[in-house]
Formats: structure tokens, sequence, C-alpha cells
């Protein structure tokens, strides 16, 4: 039986007629950000397309839209359409783990495995006693001698013990196995080495960014703000359009090269008093309730599934227990509380937000797998890469410990490769500057406070929380024990992925995941 049309209803052909508009996709390039924020915004109230309303549009309209409809308003989501991208260049190795230390954040850091840092130098804060000035001079002077020796030995003990393949290139062959030297060298490197990151994000990422910053207990951070926000209101850096300019009639890019990158998103972006009142009054709940001591017993532990909140109470003073106690033995003291006791905590945590105050980063919970996870500085900047899980990061302390510098040789270079390299002093130079460097650290604490950490090497451990779900927790695992990977990190990895397995088998057979106890070429990159 035929389909008749419905009454009043014409059919129309499937063929779009001459007079409809076609599909358009294409890209925009060369616009402001403001003014491009502007522009996608205005699709929600115009039918206009963006070619039209670019044309229309000048830096002041925006300007004046984001006023009202960003800051008086509260559409924050109109920031998340201008992205911009910034170089941050020459700060230290801790500040750049702050930084970079935003869940929608995207961006690169220079690598201690492919360029060698013994001339970038270091950071050196502000400091009132000449004297403390010149034991932080000399502590991290040491620390950079050895990081230099020990990359120029280890790798001569790589060219004794590693032969050259026929097929391969003799500077290919040095690149490589410098690079396989820097891998164990860079535990060496101070907190204070100067580093450079490059970042792209969102003006409400971005603001986040500022307001988190200038709010940190790190003077270095403080001032990374301000030059963000005020890199914000500078014309950008933009050398291929110059050349362009100079082709062209005067005046022709000035919304491009005289105007503010993004003047108006991030002008109120201002320190919050909030996470750190709510810091203060967690430490003191900390240590009124929290009671006995505790080790970690491994590197990599997955806690058992929690309720809500004894989850989110426990991470709360997680991140600001003085005895640095592990996440299980905070969760079953939490969980022995009455839930009016929890609630409690939770409200003293939120007491001191205003009215624009993000939750702390401890309300996002709720994800199936928590692993507590234990590793050098170095390793943990690797992983802090990961965006698609909340982290709760306490500083890096002594008290962790340092990985045992034998197993470290032998991941890094082989057996033999250690062998020779114990035989030749290497590994007891490696010690000895280690333990130099705690005694900087606790010596200079009085004097710098907080600063002092810049004189701990990137060999110091740091604990934190890493929660997340399966998918995600899969892909670290499987992309993290790779065989071309640094050692330190593939060893985390591999217990992250034994811990999943323990607690749950059928979901983490099928994870791709490479043993680091499997011998590898270290020629292979």
């Amino acid at each position: 039986m035929s389909r008749q049309p419905s009454p009043g209803v014409s059919e129309r052909s499937a063929r779009p007629s001459a007079d409809e508009p076609g599909r358009a996709i294409y890209t925009i390039w060369g616009v402001p950000p403001e003014t491009q924020a502007y522009a996608m915004a205005k699709y929600s109230r115009s039918n206009q397309s963006m070619r039209e309303s670019i044309a229309e549009l000048s830096a002041q309209k925006a300007a004046d839209f984001l006023e009202t409809f960003y800051f008086q308003y509260g559409h924050r989501s109109i920031a998340d359409l201008a992205h911009l991208a910034f170089a941050i260049e020459n700060i230290s190795l801790w500040a750049a783990v702050r930084v970079v230390d935003e869940p929608l954040w995207d961006g690169q850091e220079r690598s201690t495995r492919y360029q060698p840092f013994s001339r970038t130098g270091y950071f050196t804060p502000e400091i009132a006693s000449p004297e403390a000035a010149r034991r932080y001079r000399e502590a991290n002077d040491r620390l950079f001698a050895a990081y230099e020796g020990l990359s120029r030995g280890l790798t001569d003990v790589l060219t004794r013990v590693v032969a050259r393949p026929e097929e391969m290139e003799e500077p290919a062959y040095r690149r490589t196995l410098r690079a396989r030297a820097f891998d164990v060298a860079r535990y060496l490197l101070p907190l204070a080495t100067r580093t450079s990151v490059g970042q792209v994000v969102s003006a409400r990422v971005l603001e986040r960014q500022i307001s988190r910053l200038a709010a940190d207990q790190l003077p270095e951070c403080r001032a990374i703000a301000a030059e963000l926000k005020d890199a914000c209101a500078r014309p950008p850096d933009a050398p291929t359009l110059h050349s362009l300019a100079a082709r062209l009639p005067v005046g022709a890019l000035d919304d491009l090269l005289v105007g503010g990158a993004a003047p108006t998103l991030v002008k109120y972006a201002a320190p919050s008093p909030y996470p750190a009142a709510a810091r203060a009054a967690l430490v003191r709940v900390a240590a009124e309730l929290l009671g006995g001591s505790a080790s970690m017993r491994c590197d990599v532990a997955l806690a058992e599934p929690l309720p809500l909140d004894v989850e989110i109470v426990a991470t709360l003073l997680y991140e600001v227990d003085a005895e640095r106690r592990p996440f299980s033995a905070i969760a079953r003291q939490i969980a022995a509380l009455s839930p009016e006791r929890r609630a409690a905590i939770v409200a003293t945590a939120l007491a001191d937000r205003g009215r624009h105050d993000e939750h702390l980063r401890a309300f996002r919970s709720g994800y199936p797998l928590t692993f507590e996870i234990r590793a050098d500085v170095g390793a943990f900047r690797d992983l802090h890469r990961h965006r698609r899980c909340v982290q709760i990061i306490r500083e890096p302390s002594p008290a962790e410990g340092f990985d045992d510098a034998g197993e470290i040789f032998r991941a890094g270079l082989t057996d033999a490769g250690a062998e020779l390299a114990t035989r030749e002093g290497h590994r007891a130079r490696y010690e000895q500057a280690l333990e130099a460097a705690v005694g900087a650290y606790q010596d200079l604490r009085e004097d710098l406070g907080d600063e002092a950490i810049y004189c701990l090497p990137l060999a110091a451990r740091v604990r934190a929380l890493f929660k997340m779900d399966l998918a995600e927790a899969l892909y670290i695992t499987e992309l993290r024990t790779g065989p071309t990977g640094h050692f330190a990190y593939r060893r985390i990895a591999w217990m992250m992925n034994r811990a999943l397995a323990e607690h749950y088998p059928g979901l983490a057979a099928g994870a791709r995941v490479y043993d680091p106890s499997t011998p590898i070429d270290l020629l292979r990159r």
C-alpha cells in the first residue's frame, strides 16, 4: 500500500533547493581570542554566520559584550570559547608542576631526557640573609656539578657496555645513550632548575590558573600569576604577523597587533582567600582528629571503595595531614566517625567559600578507582600530565625517602652498566649528592621556609592520590609501561596494573601492558 501525504503537508524533495543554504565548515584564524569568543557566543543570539559576525565586530564591541554577559550575568562558558597560547619560560621545575596543575590544561614542558639541563641554571628566590643565600647557592651548585659529572660518566659507561650496531650512525648512537644516561642523572637536578612550559588554555582555565597561582605559598608562583595576567593585557608576540603587516596598508592588522591578547576575560582574576582559609581549618581538624602513625608499605595502593562522604572527608584531610599517613589509614578513621561528624567536617571545608569560589578539589570524588602513588618527582611530573583524573598532591619531602640507588642504576643502565658504574664510583657519588641535598634542605628550612623545597632533587619522593575511571586506568597503564618510557614511571604504572588485577582480575586482563622487569634494548627509543 503506497504512503499518502498527510493533509495540509506538501512533500519535499530529498534534494535541497537552489535557494537553501549549503553546509559550511571552515576554520577561523587571525581573530583575537576575545573577538572569537564573542563571535561564537553570538550563535546563541543571532542567525548570522561566523564570517558575518566577525566582519562586523571590533575589539571594543567584544569587550563590552563580555563585560555584560560574562561578568554581570555570569555566563562563564563564554570564556571557554577564547583560547590563548603562552610561553612560560625560565621558571623552576617545582613552579612548573604548580603551573600545569589544572585538569583542563594542555601544553608541553622541556624534557629531561632529550636535552641537558647543565646550562639552564636554577631559580634563586629573594633571600634576606646573605649567609643563607650563600648556602642556597652552594647546595644547588653541588647538585648541578653532580648532575653534570654523572651525565658524562654514565654516557661513557654505556658506550662500553652497549655495542653500536653497524647500521646505526655514531651521532645517533651517542645521542641515544646520552638520553639513557640523562634518565639516571636527572634524579640529581634540584627542583630550582629552570625549565620552560608552553600552554594552550581557554580563558576560563586561565582565570582559574591565575587565581590559584596568585594565592600560592611560593612567591615565584605568585609572580608568575601576575605576569600571566599582564601578558593578557599586552599585544601578543606575533613575529609572522609583523612580517605580514609590513606588506599591508598601515593599521590593517591593528586589531591583532596593537590590542591586548585577552584584556577583558582575566582582568578580575585575583587570589581568593578561601583555599588558604579552608586549608588552615582542615589542618586543625586533622591534628585534632587523626591519631596513630602508619607508613605506606608499597609505592602504589588501590583504595577500597568508600561511601561518598567518607571519601570526601578522607581526601580533605589527606592533603593537609602533617604526619603524612596513608590514605587507607585516614579513611579507616573517618569511616568510624558518625555521619554527623563527617558532615561537620564538610561544613568546615565550605565555611569560607565565596560566591565565585569553586569547590575544593577533594569534592571531585566518587570515581570508582583511587590509587595512592608514591614516586620520585621526576616520575610524578610525567604522571601528572594525565588530565582525565583527579590528583590530590602532597609536597615532596625527604620523609618519604628515596628509591634504592642500586635499583635505579640497574633499571636505567642494565645489570652490566650498573655494575661498571658502581665499580667506577658513580653510585657512591650519586648517594653522597642525595645525602648532601637533604642536609642542605633541612639546614635552610629555618631561613627559607617553603622555599627550601627548591634545594630538593628530583629524586625526592612525592605522594598523591589519582582518582579515575577504568578507561583512564587502562590508558595510563598501557601507555606508561611501554618499553621506550622512563623506567621510574614504567614501574609505577606496572604496579597500578597489578593492584587493579588484584581487585578486578577480569577488568585488568585485557590491558596491553609491558612488564618493566623484562630486559629492554637501550638503543630503542
